[in-house]
């Protein structure tokens, strides 16, 4: 089968379009090669839209924002395949993991709620393709977080024969999963271990009126430094302390802390928004290396595999190897894709994982009561109607 992962993750950077080859029917006999993949950046005024629907959408704006959202992601349908020099009508399926508006996990007050929009009719009827979309709520549903989903991909295609690896993606919101080694019984143990890129970019924002989305290559964090007793009050956070199976997102760790942190200490001056960004970063970095030492070093790990868009901050990685030495930390290019593809690639999975009837969930992540089949089917053009087997 030939089928599109898209992705758009709390960075708000773009829409990910991964086109995968997927050969097998079981988890068992899957063999995989990652065709093409590439980034439809969002404009400035798509992501403005994203970001206010998302601190402050009223069901209007929500509902305008799901439509459109559908019209962006068809267009990375279409562009990927014109990359690849893919005919669109030689596309299976296209799994569709949508824009997170919001993610509220079970807790205290109930069961979780989460709110993914990027119309799937509308990527459909642009594609010609069926879509499989809505993959977090059926977890939800069944008393689990939702998140992390990507781990049962992780598992099922980047296992290692005599060792378990840890891979670390560091987009928006850092997540990990711990991969037992084949064969072993034991499941994927995964969670979010917290912020990844997203309190340093909406500082970089604010430091710099909008003209700079992120902190390009770790500079700005690099030209300042970290205030140790602001850093220490970010790490009481009462997330950083909870157990696992845990999920977060930007409505913890988004823009509204960074411009309530912005109000308490007033970043001014020449090296105000520099140290505000080092601390940011030391906070991500901190934040990703306890989380090893509580749940993942204890559990025996051989490397740990970093991926997403924080995977290419130098002055992240250099203090997330120091703070993790001697752990062994390694490219995301090792799993033979490229870092910044690899949660669209797995979004292709779960869609393939769908249409073949099998549970896609990892329970022992998710906090779940068992394992479930993911999504929701949206058939394409009549030509597509039909499921595969």
């Amino acid at each position: 089968m030939l089928i599109i992962g898209l992705m758009s993750g709390t960075s708000l950077d773009g829409v990910d379009a991964a086109l995968v080859s997927i050969e097998g029917t079981s988890v068992e006999k899957v063999d995989w090669e990652m065709v093409h993949w590439c980034t439809m950046p969002y404009t400035e005024a798509r992501r403005t839209r994203i970001h206010d629907a998302i601190l402050a959408g009223s069901a209007e704006r929500l509902c305008d924002l799901d439509a459109d959202l559908g019209e962006w992601f068809a267009e990375a349908v279409l562009g990927v395949c014109e990359g690849a020099g893919v005919p669109l009508d030689r596309v299976d399926l296209i799994g569709s993991h949508g824009q997170t508006v919001w993610h509220r996990p079970p807790g205290p007050e109930g069961r979780g709620a989460t709110l993914q929009l990027a119309d799937p009719a509308t990527i459909a009827e642009r594609s010609g393709c069926p879509v499989v979309s809505d993959f977090r709520t059926r977890d939800m549903a069944a008393g689990g977080q939702g998140a992390p989903l990507v781990p049962w991909v992780d598992q099922v295609l980047f296992s290692l024969p005599d060792s378990a690896r840890a891979l670390q993606n560091i987009g928006g919101i850092g997540n990990v999963s711990w991969v037992p080694p084949q064969g072993v019984d034991e499941g994927v143990f995964a969670f979010d271990t917290g912020p990844g890129n997203a309190l340093m970019d909406s500082a970089v924002e604010l430091a710099t009126g909008g003209r700079m989305s992120y902190d390009r290559d770790g500079r700005l964090a690099a030209e300042g430094e970290v205030d140790p007793a602001l850093l220490e009050e970010l790490l009481r956070h009462p997330y950083f302390a909870q157990e696992p199976p845990k999920s977060t997102g930007r409505e913890v760790f988004g823009r509204p802390m960074v411009e309530r942190l912005a109000e308490a200490i007033r970043p001014e001056g020449d090296r105000g928004w520099p140290n505000l960004v080092a601390t940011l970063t030391e906070l991500t970095a901190r934040s990703i290396a306890d989380a090893y030492r509580h749940w993942i070093i204890p559990k025996g790990v051989s490397e740990a595999v970093m991926t997403g868009g924080g995977a290419r901050n130098p002055t992240l990685m250099r203090r997330i190897r120091e703070l993790l030495a001697p752990l062994p930390i390694v490219d995301g290019a090792t799993l033979g894709v490229d870092p910044e593809a690899k949660e669209a690639l797995a979004f292709a999975v779960l869609a393939w994982a769908h249409v073949h009837g099998i549970p896609a969930n990892a329970p022992r992540a998710t906090g779940a009561r068992g394992p479930r089949v993911l999504g929701s089917y949206t058939p394409g053009a009549n030509k597509r109607q039909g499921r595969q087997p």
